[in-house]
Order: C-alpha cells, then structure tokens, then sequence
C-alpha cells in the first residue's frame, strides 16, 4: 500500500500541476492540498483551467478570472480560468478578418476548425501562461496550484519550430489542430519561457491522480510518458479513493476492496518507477471547508457512520430503456461518455437485451480490452461483433494524410502535421471513418457502437465537405460512407445516443457538456444511463454508503435534465463479464 499523501512534505515547488483521467477526483485532490498548505502559513493560489471547473461548487463561492480570498483560509485565493470563454474570443479574432471576403461556407468550416478540444487547451495553455510568466504575481505567493494540466501533445506542438512558421497560415491539410496554432507567432517568446518553467524540476511538481482503475491507472501512465517526452521530470502519483478493507459480510465492499486490489497489482510499469501516494475513498462530497480539511484523514468506519441508501423506486432499469429504443425503431445506437463509466459494459447489456428480444444486433467496441467474443462465447447467436482499433485506425489515416501532403510540404511542415495527427481530435475522426462502415450493416442488423463521435466531430466533417465544394484543397478524404452517415445520425427514427455516466460530479458535467455537443450537430439524445451506482447496490459499508448518499444529489440532477428519461444500474460487487451476467443488468434494482 502507497503511503498516505501528505501536501505539507510532498509538495515544496512553486507551481504544483495536478492532471488525470474526468472522474478521478483531481478537482478534490488539488483543492484539499491547497487549503493545507495555507493552513500551515503559506500563501497560496488555486487556479482551475478546466471548462468544466466546480471550483465554484467546492468552496461555495463566486470565482472569476481574477484572485478572489477564500473566507475561512486566511491566505488562500482561487481562481476560475475560464478557457472555453477564451477560445471563442480567440475564435472570433482569428476569423473576422475573412468575413465577408471568403464564402460564408468556407467561413463556417474555418469556425469548425476553431470549435474543438485542441482549441479550448491552447487557450487554457494561453491563459495560465499569464501566471508561470508574472513575476509579480509570482513573488505574492509560495504555491500556485493548477487543477488540469496541459498535454504531453500540446507542449509538444508548442515547442515544435514548425508552429511558428508561416506554414500554418496558408497550409490546410487534414490535420486538426492548425487553427488553434495559426495566430500564437506573436506569444512565441512568452510560450517558450512557460514551457521551461514546466520542464524545471525545482520549479514544478506534476501530480498525476488517478483512481485504482484499470482505465484511470492506463491514462496516468500515458499522460506521464507523454509529459516527460516534453521534459517535465518532475513526477509523482497520487491513488484517490482507496478501500482499505471491506465491511463485514458486505458483498459490494468486498468486490470493491478486491477489484482495487487487482488494478493496483498490474499497475502500468510507467507508473511503478513514480513515488506514489494514496488517498483514502471519502464517504463524503468533497466540497465545504470541513470536508476539504478531512479529505486526506483516514475514515474510522463504524456501523452507525452512515445508513444505507434506498434509491426512488420510480427510476426505471436498463429494460426501460432497450423497450424504447425497440418501440421506436432505432437502428443505430450509441453508447457516450467519458472512459471509465462503463459505456462498453453498458452497449453490450443493450446489445445482449435486444438479442433476447429477437433481434439481430451488430455491437462494435474500440475497447482493446473488451474481448467481446470470448465473452459471449456460444450464447449470441443474435448478436455479431467487432472491434475497432483505434490505433490501426489512426494510423491508417496518418498515413494518408502524410501521402496525400509530401510532394506540398517541406521537412519542417512534415514534422509539425506528423506531430499534429497525434491529437485526440485526428484519432476520433479517423475512429469515426471506421465507424462509418459499420452503420451501414444497419439495413440488416441493429447496430450498437460503444464509442460515440463528439459534435465537434461531425460538424468538422460536415464543414469538410462543404469545403471542399469552395476551394481545391485537400482536407483529407472523406469516404463516401461518413458523407452519407452524418444525415443519418441526424435523423431521430434511425439513430439515439445514449448518454452513460457515474452520480458524481464530474462525469455529469463533461456528459453534459457532450450533450451540448451533439445537440449543436443536430445529433438525437434521449436517455441516460447512471451506472455503477452504490445508491442502487444496497450496500451496507459505511464508506460505500457515505459514497450512496452523495450520489442523490446527482441523480436527482440527471433525473431533471433527462426529463426523467433516465436509467440506473448497481454497482455489482463481480466483474461484468459474460453473457448471462450482462442480461442481468437489464433487471429491476429492487433486491
């Protein structure tokens, strides 16, 4: 077991970044620790660069992009960077000038361009660049502490010369973060002195949060290799959420105790190698001073600590919602969310439901881990399957981008669209072409995809096209199969997204913010799909239902904003592996 986290003698740099997987309690990890160290005498500066922040929600005030002092922590002051705000400024700034001299559909696709993931971080990277480069604003605190980093792959963009050329202002190409770079020449000098203050060790401290998940574990293993390729050494893990052992005869603590057990014993290599640290799982939401101050004290679990939860009887199963999708004919569905809610697990119940009812079903998964044939096994005569590797996908779309550019550009615009293809952004639309060939298997089979293109990433496409209707440039080909799909996917008699998330806070606030998305694309949503839920499970651990207890609120918040249209499926104490146990999931929660 890592030793307990102590910010006080593990945290001595000036700036402290705290970066993770949505979900993993990096929020509560980075706001606990700084009110902490301004306990002990240190004057101290929270900033959050997430969109998605709930600093607001933590420490029950209004925040703005300014220091505000938090009462009751004499020498602590937060601040929201508010970087979506930020990108669409950046947005407007960058496309004025061709308004009005360009088509307006060449302005729409350039507006697209601008409108996704890459573009919020190069503006949140923008924002906090202010901070790590203000020496007056330095010289006021001991600590800043950053909740969310930047990425490996946007430090890497940042420090390629490429970036800074004039290449990015007359080059389009496929690639999906030139528009976020084309106007950043003017911050170079800034930028560069950011960048080296990151990758100094005696100034900056990385603090990579994970919980002990699988997936979580995967992603911190990831983002450390990423991040030290940019030269920030300075590195330590933090385990959030850890059971030490579980209560008494109960079912849901044991399988909890044992599933964390397994993860942190095949925890990534990358990972061993790292000074690590844990926290134990709070039975509480964190938010408030009291609970803020208690986050990294272990809790005493008593019989009378807490009750068992009972969930509104009125919030239907997983059965609920496969009757509707077959009472109205949907052919294509979608599960989406964030990693680590358990979209594939709960695709495949949706699959396995309609299989029983007689249908043919089509389930795809780009989980690599998913082995959906062995887990079947004979039992799905109705169902066939695939897998999409999201890396073969990319590849393959990296290739022809490459090919499609090399005769066009020189050594030094190859390197920056090669180190461009490795965004986030290029891997879903070169998944989402993948993806378009499956839907076409809908005529014969309902088709169940477990991973959902964003919004952003339809209306990049369907700007594509109409780009390449103006102008002869190559955007990357766009095969026939996505030019038909995206109507389809708008049409609500053929295709639902079905949203799957956890009652917690973050994982409704970046389900939410997909929701958007896809309402922006013209893309149905209709239900949604609480899992995991220890609320439903009928726990009787004191800490597990400390943790049942803190979900009502959330539940109640996905009931509103579903206009009731949502589901609920328990937290089950065995590993959802096979036939028989995915068809149980669509059963009643009642024991």
């Amino acid at each position: 077991m890592p030793t307990l986290f102590d910010p006080l003698t593990m945290l001595r740099t000036p700036y402290l970044f705290f970066t993770g997987k949505g979900g993993v309690g990096k929020t509560s990890t980075a706001c606990a620790a700084a009110v902490v160290l301004a306990d002990s005498g240190k004057r101290v500066l929270l900033v959050s660069t997430d969109p998605a922040s709930n600093l607001q929600d933590v420490f029950g005030i209004e925040l703005s992009n300014h220091p505000t002092p938090i009462e009751g922590v004499p020498n602590l002051f937060a601040a929201n960077l508010d970087p979506e705000t930020a990108a669409e400024e950046y947005k407007a700034k960058m496309v004025a000038p061709y308004r009005g001299v360009l088509p307006d559909s060449v302005v729409a696709s350039m507006e697209e361009q601008l409108s996704g993931a890459c573009t919020v971080e190069i503006a949140a990277f923008d924002e906090f660049t202010t901070l790590l480069t203000n020496d007056q604003l330095k010289s006021q605190f001991d600590h800043i502490l950053f909740d969310t980093a930047p990425t490996g792959h946007t430090l890497r963009l940042l420090q390629l010369p490429s970036a800074w050329s004039g290449f990015l202002d007359d080059s389009t190409h496929g690639a999906s973060c030139l528009g976020p770079l084309a106007g950043l020449e003017a911050k170079k000098s800034l930028y560069q002195d950011a960048v080296q203050s990151l990758s100094d060790g005696t100034q900056t401290t990385l603090i990579l949060v994970s919980r002990p998940e699988k997936s979580p574990l995967l992603e911190a293993a990831r983002a450390s290799s990423e991040l030290k390729g940019t030269g920030i050494e300075n590195q330590l893990l933090v385990i959030n959420g850890i059971l030490s052992s579980y209560f008494n005869e109960d079912a849901v603590s044991k399988g909890f105790v044992d599933r964390q057990q397994k993860a942190l014993t095949q925890m990534p290599a990358q990972l061993q190698s790292l000074e690590s640290y844990h926290i134990p799982l709070a039975p509480f939401n964190v938010t408030g001073l009291e609970n803020l101050r208690a986050f990294f004290v272990p809790v005493q679990a008593t019989a009378e600590h807490l009750h068992p939860v009972e969930v509104d009887a009125a919030i239907p199963s997983l059965e609920s919602l496969i009757t509707d999708l077959e009472s109205d004919g949907i052919r294509v569905i979608f599960t989406m969310g964030k990693g680590g809610v358990g979209k594939t697990t709960v695709a495949s119940a949706i699959a396995v439901g309609l299989a029983e009812r007689g249908h043919r079903v089509h389930l795809s998964t780009t989980d690599p881990a998913a082995h959906l044939e062995y887990v079947f096994g004979d039992n799905c005569n109705q169902i066939t399957v695939s897998r999409v590797d999201p890396k073969l996908e990319l590849e393959k779309y990296h290739q022809e981008v490459i090919s499609q550019n090399a005769d066009s550009l020189d050594d030094e615009g190859l390197a920056f669209l090669e180190e461009d293809l490795r965004s986030p952004c290029t891997e879903e639309i070169a998944v989402f072409r993948a993806f378009a060939d499956l839907v076409e298997r809908s005529e014969e089979e309902i088709v169940v995809i477990d991973t959902a293109p964003t919004g952003h990433t339809l209306l990049l496409l369907d700007a594509t096209q109409e780009y390449h209707k103006e102008i002869a440039r190559s955007s990357g080909i766009v095969p026939e199969s996505v030019q038909h799909l995206l109507p389809r996917l708008r049409d609500q008699k053929e295709t639902s997204v079905v949203i799957v998330t956890l009652a917690e806070a973050t994982p409704v606030y970046e389900a939410s913010r997909l929701e958007k998305d896809l309402k922006r694309a013209g893309i149905p949503t209709k239900w949604w799909a609480i899992n995991q839920s220890f609320a439903a499970a009928g726990t009787t651990d004191p800490v597990l239902s400390g943790r049942a207890h803190a979900e009502l609120e959330w539940i109640q918040k996905i009931l509103y904003k579903s206009e009731g249209h949502a589901v609920i499926i328990p937290w089950k104490p065995d590993e959802v592996t096979g036939y028989e146990q995915l068809k149980g999931l669509s059963a009643s929660i009642s024991k």
